[in-house]
């Protein structure tokens, strides 16, 4: 486990580089690196699944398709996740109602498209691998999410 305590530190201090650099960008200072700090971290986390999944090479060979895939479609969310927060951090000063509800609109819809992404692949990871190996994969995700969830609970500050 000290390797993925090891990765799951990188990923955070990653997470951090490029939430701030996203709540930065929001507040017009230049953001010129975003895209590299963005392939860090997706870097970092592929390599904390890779250690961890424990993978046979023919379930590797399977598995790694459909996590590129899965995975194409979690870093569009992502990416929805940083425009809400760019959003939020240009309003959180003087935030009306309407815009709180906008905001809180589109994070409750990537909430339940993050869900929907979960349960859609499901079927897809029990193709190639066990229901052992697919709870740990989920489990992973879940442990890299709540990183991510416990930087931006700390970083963004509370409407005004």
């Amino acid at each position: 486990m000290n390797k993925t305590r090891s990765i799951l530190i990188v990923i955070l201090l990653s997470s951090i580089a490029l939430l701030s650099t996203s709540f930065a960008a929001t507040q017009d200072k230049p953001a010129d690196n975003m895209d590299i700090i963005r392939d860090k971290v997706r870097a970092d986390k592929k390599l904390t699944i890779a250690t961890n999944m424990e993978l046979t090479e023919s379930e590797a060979i399977k598995f790694w398709p459909i996590y590129e895939k899965y995975q194409d479609e979690w870093n569009k969310l992502a990416e929805r996740t940083v425009r809400m927060i760019e959003d939020y951090g240009r309003n959180y000063q003087f935030m009306t109602d309407e815009k709180a509800s906008k905001l809180l609109d589109e994070y409750l819809a990537i909430e339940c498209d993050r869900t929907q992404l979960f349960k859609s692949y499901m079927p897809e990871f029990r193709k190639v691998l066990s229901d052992r190996k697919v709870a740990r994969y989920y489990q992973l995700e879940n442990k890299i999410q709540a990183v991510i969830n416990y930087e931006l609970a700390k970083k963004l500050p509370l409407v005004e």
